[in-house]
């Protein structure tokens, strides 16, 4: 089944309709939006306006494919409650910051709820909704259908939430601005960094330095080069050995019954062995 939203928002978009849609209607509206069946829609004045192709279906006397045309409207907020919501959305850096930033916050109903206001719609009262198939139910499958499509819309562009509430993107912009915690926002935002100026140069690829080969005056030079090598080094001088193992017992351990040093005894032992391998080589 197709998913229809990722975002927070777009979910709880989806959440209110299925609060009060039955749910063989939620499913055949899925259908609807992920078969192709909604051939277009419209967003104009905070309605939602789409043209959806029908089923066949004698019962209603529907023997040939129909169009029909189907609209979601959500209450809008009046101009008074936005003047109050935006100046409380103002007073929060982290909100304007976003807004401004052309992201949802994820609190942004905060600015609301202490109004008695929301901007994601709620329940059944937040819409209102037609269509012009013969089911007497509300809403039909078309109009779930369009529900999912516009929750995918409301995905890609979460300013849609706005303007369906009665508030368009840059008419909120604007208000935003205007406040002195979105002057400052905006004016960061657009800050004209003064770009170093820069030398025009042929090519910005490296070359690597040509030069000139060298002369060689005879056979003997190019084997042996112009300079003699430096003599080998000598052999490094054989390393005693530590036997830190030994050492760790002490000239006398418990196990050692002899008068001479333990330590002693087995450096000449180590020394004799060093020997041997050295003529066996």
């Amino acid at each position: 089944m197709a998913q229809f939203s990722r975002t927070w928002w777009g979910q709880r978009f989806i959440a209110a309709l299925e609060e009060f849609t039955d749910p063989a209607r939620l499913g055949r509206g899925r259908s609807y939006a992920s078969g192709g069946r909604i051939l277009d829609y419209t967003l104009a004045n905070g309605t939602v306006t789409a043209r959806v192709r029908g089923s066949i279906n004698p019962y209603f006397g529907v023997y040939k494919e129909p169009i029909y045309t189907t609209s979601i409207t959500i209450k809008a907020i009046s101009s008074a409650d936005w003047k109050k919501a935006i100046r409380q959305i103002a007073s929060r850096a982290d909100l304007v910051t976003k807004l401004l930033m052309n992201e949802m916050p994820d609190t942004i109903e905060d600015a609301f709820s202490g109004l008695g206001l929301h901007l994601l719609p709620h329940s059944e009262r937040d819409f209102e909704t037609d269509c012009s198939c013969p089911d007497y139910a509300n809403p039909c499958k078309h109009i779930a259908g369009l529900y999912y499509l516009l929750a995918s819309a409301l995905d890609r562009d979460p300013f849609l939430m706005f303007e369906l509430r009665g508030l368009s993107r840059e008419a909120l912009h604007t208000e935003l601005v205007k406040s002195p915690l979105g002057q400052i926002l905006s004016s960061a935002l657009k800050s004209d960094d003064v770009l170093p100026e820069v030398e025009p140069v042929e090519s910005y690829y490296t070359y690597p330095p040509r030069e000139p080969d060298a002369v060689i005056d005879s056979h003997k030079e190019f084997w042996t080069g112009a300079k003699r090598l430096p003599a080998a080094p000598s052999a490094p001088s054989q390393a005693g050995v530590p036997a830190l193992l030994i050492k760790k017992q002490g000239d006398y351990p418990p196990f050692w019954h002899k008068d001479v040093s333990f330590i002693s005894v087995m450096e000449e032992l180590y020394g004799r062995v060093r020997t041997k391998n050295r003529q066996i080589k």
